[in-house]
């Protein structure tokens, strides 16, 4: 190898120090972002109206149309899976029940055969 290939690979003196500690150009916007978001929660919190932050369950309906909706989603969604799971339980019975048949239609078959072998010599 020539010298002047071995040094250009050695690390400089300034590649081995620390990199400074400061937020830099991008750091102060993300700072001033994060607590100007903070602040503006923080105003909506304490100078809105409770009523505004409450939906109607957490505001005391019990029993609305909202809440009725809501539970027909859920065993909506809940039918819907377990008809999927049903669909995928008996789909694999079938294959299992239709290889059975194979392997029994097989087993058959070299049996026969093994009988007329026997038979022709």
């Amino acid at each position: 190898m020539k010298a002047g290939r071995v040094n250009s690979q050695l690390p400089t003196s300034n590649s081995q120090r620390p990199k400074p500690l400061g937020l830099g150009v991008g750091g102060w916007k993300l700072a001033f972002d994060t607590i100007r978001s903070l602040v503006t929660t923080l105003l909506a919190v304490l100078l809105g109206s409770a009523t505004v932050l409450a939906c109607p369950v957490c505001f005391g309906a019990e029993e609305s149309p909202l809440i009725d909706g809501a539970k027909l989603g859920v065993v909506v969604l809940v039918v819907i899976t377990l008809a999927v799971q049903g669909g995928f339980v008996g789909f694999f019975l079938y294959l299992r029940k239709r290889a059975k048949q194979v392997a029994e239609l097989e087993l058959e078959d070299e049996w026969l055969d093994l009988q007329r072998g026997s038979r022709s010599s």
